[in-house]
């Protein structure tokens, strides 16, 4: 029995680490940790480089101090997600990247991971415009204690259900609002919502309900779209995790111009990232295409030539083309060199035509067209026209199905053949259209010898109401006879 015992608890202590070390269900990632801190293993490597949102390298780690500089007491530490803070330290404290530490929280304290030390940190100091002499910076008390790992290790447990148990409630209250994130402080005394909302939301009767829910003090913060895909993360469509949720922390405007500026097509779904905004990449290259564009003359000038005028259709900015049609024929594009295009404006200005472009054309190609009922990538309502199209294929085809009635059955339409001898009619079966054989036709009902109308019959009246039900009183089915006059004694 004894024995039994042993296995019993083995395999549960192999379950816990198990749930801890698995790397699909860590719930420590979004921490930049492999895998969940052990109680009693040393915690120095969970975090490396490869795990870590909003990373940062060290590259001052092997320069040593100058002789006579004092050790920067202020270090960087990393909590959830892409939520970063400075703390300083004690005079007698020295850490390394990666320790686990318990820092100054209100209330309470919280547990971080270090991700920075030393001169470096410094430096992202004056990036981030904190002045390192602020007395508002918190401190870091001490290195997490095994107590601390054990109670934070319960804390991170209960953010997903608490996420998934606030949106319940708030779908209860009626609230227009989503809560993306949750995220429970070291010591479990407090616990931040974050959500994203459209319009200004009252959540004060929530607060009530999540505080009596969790016993915990609440915090509500809103974030916008692109803050909220940065702490979630995801692939973008280059194949490569999404820059706000790696490297990129300040997000500068994005506008539809940039889009112009770089020939893109204006198309929301491709220019659109995982947040719905366009896409923070469309301002990494915008400088580059705007000093290239510099010596494009404007777009708008409409060139004159002999054969007539020609209308700018696009630019090949990296290779100083630009093509032109005929506004008599735009299916028809000539490419010509920016060189060229600034020579027959100026030709222009001076009252000289050029034959056509045609003879100075780099290349020439033939537009296509495809019309407004084509399916183009620009389109955005393109499947709903394939529904309509789909819908409107099932009208028609009701509407062959349905047969022309014919008002003289005994005359046949133009144009219309004869059945076939062997596609007639069944004989056993009565022909409706045939008046001659009465054998097989419904009788009519019989009339009065004196001329009057069956339905004035003072019998057949009676019957009917007898027969017809009474609303006014309850349905009785057992009672068969209710409708039968009383026999005369």
């Amino acid at each position: 029995m004894p024995f039994i015992i042993y296995i019993v608890s083995e395999k549960f202590i192999m379950d816990k680490d198990t749930i801890h070390t698995d790397p699909i269900n860590n719930t420590f990632l979004s921490r930049g940790c492999c895998h969940a801190p052990q109680i009693y293993q040393n915690n120095s490597k969970i975090a490396e480089h490869r795990c870590c949102k909003l990373d940062a390298f060290d590259w001052l780690k092997d320069i040593e101090i100058p002789d006579g500089q004092k050790y920067f007491d202020i270090v960087e530490i990393r909590f959830k997600n892409s939520r970063k803070e400075f703390y300083r330290l004690s005079p007698d404290m020295k850490f390394h990247s990666g320790d686990i530490v318990a820092v100054e929280a209100s209330p309470g304290h919280d547990i971080g991971i270090i991700s920075l030390t030393g001169e470096v940190v410094r430096l992202q100091m004056r990036n981030k415009n904190v002045n390192p002499e602020d007395e508002s910076i918190k401190r870091v008390y001490r290195k997490a204690r095994l107590a601390d790992i054990e109670k934070w290790l319960n804390a991170v447990d209960l953010e997903d259900r608490s996420k998934i148990k606030t949106r319940k409630i708030a779908r209860g209250l009626g609230l227009e609002m989503k809560v993306n994130d949750v995220e429970y402080q070291g010591d479990e005394t407090k616990a931040v919502f974050y959500y994203t909302a459209d319009e200004r939301v009252d959540f004060r009767e929530l607060i009530k309900l999540m505080a009596e829910e969790f016993k915990v003090r609440v915090e509500m913060r809103q974030i916008g779209a692109r803050q909220e895909a940065a702490r979630l993360g995801g692939i973008g469509s280059c194949g490569r995790e999404l820059c706000c949720g790696t490297w990129l922390t300040d997000f500068t405007s994005v506008t539809t111009n940039t889009a112009r500026t770089q020939q893109l097509s204006l198309n929301p779904q491709k220019l659109a990232g995982q947040c719905g905004k366009l896409k923070c990449c469309l301002n990494y290259e915008n400088d580059v295409y705007l000093d290239a564009l510099k010596d494009f003359p404007n777009s708008n000038i409409v060139l004159k030539t002999e054969k007539g005028e020609a209308l700018h259709q696009k630019s090949d900015v990296f290779k100083r083309i630009m093509w032109y049609a005929y506004t008599n024929n735009q299916s028809s594009m000539m490419a010509l060199s920016v060189d060229r295009v600034h020579e027959i404006i100026l030709a222009n200005k001076n009252n000289k035509l050029p034959k056509q472009l045609e003879d100075i054309a780099i290349t020439s190609e033939i537009k296509t067209d495809f019309g407004n009922g084509g399916l183009t990538d620009e389109d955005i309502n393109r499947f709903d026209k394939v529904d309509d199209s789909e819908s409107e294929n099932k009208r028609k085809r009701k509407k062959s199905r349905r047969r022309p009635v014919n008002p003289q059955p005994g005359l046949k339409k133009e144009g219309q053949k004869e059945r076939p001898q062997n596609q007639r009619r069944d004989s056993s079966k009565p022909n409706r259209n045939d008046k001659s054989d009465n054998s097989t036709r419904r009788p009519k009902p019989q009339q009065m010898e004196d001329g009057q109308k069956r339905n004035n019959d003072p019998q057949n009246r009676q019957r009917r109401n007898n027969n017809r039900p009474n609303r006014n009183r309850p349905r009785n089915p057992g009672n068969e006879n209710r409708n039968k006059p009383e026999p005369k004694q």
